[in-house]
């Protein structure tokens, strides 16, 4: 098998494990009264490990074809998570996928690959001093904090599961930012490792996505909050990697304009999701027979 295509093979079962486990978490968390302790219920609760044991599959498979082939085969193919989980969401939470959730789910895949593949960010400089940071991080911590805020309202459940796996995203996007730099210390030793702030800021920004993600699991359909993830964390990446690393976008000219195009799509197609599938799982719910 030639490493390309392992690459992609490794890539694709990355993307059924992140979705398995996506959906065994969603259903967890669903199951939660929003006035009960969700994350102290969550670690009780088997289904929920069932999922986490799934993402640590998929973060490994990830690496694996990262060290097989190229960022470029690898990351737009991780998309496809979003295709596995709706439908196995569906089937588990017992209705169809309409027409219009099938084709928003695949313009949002393929609207994020085009992005990946046409805008083909240049690696940077993973040590930018602190005071870079500042400005850019500022906002997107503001726009997670007012997202995370109306989130927790009680608006309608498509649009609190959209905020919040937004803010959840956005924050998994910063935590990828300080990644490579963090690895690059692992081999110094412990030491080089937790006295460096990157460190910190990345388990900070991991823990508290992981907790927004679990929230938007919770108050609102998959179809909701996983396609802001989705979209938000390269997003977020790409923000802080242009404003901060020195990284660029390699497009110009009529890329620029597919690239806009592309960013336009994820977004429409992210706020149809939520709304389309929160309709229809409101339908299946005052159709079911309701037993006296």
């Amino acid at each position: 098998m030639s490493l390309p295509f392992a690459s992609i093979v490794c890539a694709l079962i990355a993307a059924l494990l992140f979705a398995c486990a996506s959906v065994a978490q969603q259903r967890a968390a669903s199951a939660v009264p929003e006035d009960a302790a969700l994350m102290t219920t969550l670690l009780r609760s088997p289904r929920w490990w069932a999922g986490f044991i799934g993402d640590g599959g998929g973060y490994v498979m990830q690496a694996v074809a990262l060290a097989l082939g190229s960022v470029l085969v690898v990351q737009p193919l991780l998309v496809t998570a979003l295709l596995f989980a709706l439908p196995l969401s569906a089937k588990f939470s017992g209705y169809r996928l309409s027409r219009t959730t099938w084709a928003l789910a695949v313009a949002l895949a393929v609207a994020l690959a085009i992005f990946l593949v046409v805008g083909d960010p240049t690696e940077g400089n993973v040590d930018a001093p602190f005071r870079e940071w500042v400005l850019p991080l500022g906002i997107l911590l503001a726009v997670v904090a007012a997202a995370a805020a109306a989130g927790m309202t009680k608006i309608d459940p498509g649009w609190r599961a959209l905020l919040l796996g937004g803010a959840g995203g956005i924050l998994y996007g910063v935590a990828v930012a300080f990644t490579k730099y963090v690895v690059e210390l692992v081999p110094r030793g412990l030491g080089a490792v937790l006295s460096s702030w990157q460190a910190w800021a990345l388990v900070a920004a991991g823990l508290v996505g992981v907790y927004l993600q679990q929230r938007g699991f919770q108050v609102g359909p998959l179809s909701a909050s996983l396609p802001a993830l989705t979209i938000a964390e390269p997003l977020a990446a790409v923000f802080l990697g242009m404003t901060v690393l020195d990284e660029r976008l390699r497009v110009a000219g009529p890329g620029l304009v597919v690239v806009g195009c592309s960013v336009a799509v994820m977004l429409v197609a992210t706020i149809g999701l939520s709304r389309s599938q929160a309709q229809q799982t409101s339908d299946t719910a005052a159709i079911s027979p309701v037993s006296s």
